[in-house]
């Protein structure tokens, strides 16, 4: 009698782009002082390069090390404080889509097959949460006075990561750090 195929477990994964250790530290002390406010879980500072997938762990690993391999650093900008419409795009900082930013995230989409319905919106969350229009208008004005000058902030992305990110997990327990990359210096 045949077997059926070992059923072969897929995860989701997204890859973020890490900012520079100054600017995480500045972006957790933002995200701290606006969950002590409207709450919302903890996660890591990131720029979403690709967005959730469904792959096997090995499958994800293999694109990944393709997509770094040849991706050189690059330069983001900070435009404004922002407000999305829903729980992962709550209150962010919008980057200026310039064609460095946008070409990172298709060249590692491409390599991940993954296509999005949106043109690429670079973006680093500040607070994810389930907010009236009037609180994120509020959670805006507070991010805008605890970091007076972000607005304008341009800094490097030298390095890329794979995270497990089961979009289904509001509390972000289940999220995960799998492999990260230095990108070659510009």
């Amino acid at each position: 009698m045949a077997t059926p195929e070992a059923v072969v477990q897929k995860n989701v994964y997204s890859v973020w782009a890490l900012p520079p250790e100054d600017v995480t530290a500045r972006a957790k002390k933002l995200m701290e002082g606006l969950r002590s406010e409207f709450g919302g879980p903890e996660f890591e500072p990131h720029v979403t390069v690709v967005g959730a997938i469904s792959l096997t762990a090995d499958d994800a690993l293999a694109k990944f090390r393709s997509a770094c391999d040849g991706l050189k650093a690059y330069t983001a900008t900070v435009d404004r404080v922002a407000t999305g419409t829903f729980f992962y795009q709550c209150v962010f900082l919008l980057l200026h889509a310039t064609p460095e930013v946008v070409e990172a995230s298709s060249h590692c989409s491409g390599h991940f097959g993954y296509e999005s319905n949106t043109p690429y919106m670079p973006h680093l969350s500040l607070l994810y949460a389930d907010l009236t229009e009037e609180e994120k208008k509020k959670a805006q004005e507070k991010a805008n006075m605890l970091d007076e000058s972000i607005s304008g902030l341009s800094f490097q992305i030298s390095r890329l990561a794979l995270y497990k990110t089961d979009t289904e997990d509001k509390t972000l327990k289940s999220w995960e750090k799998v492999a990260e990359c230095n990108l070659s210096p510009n």
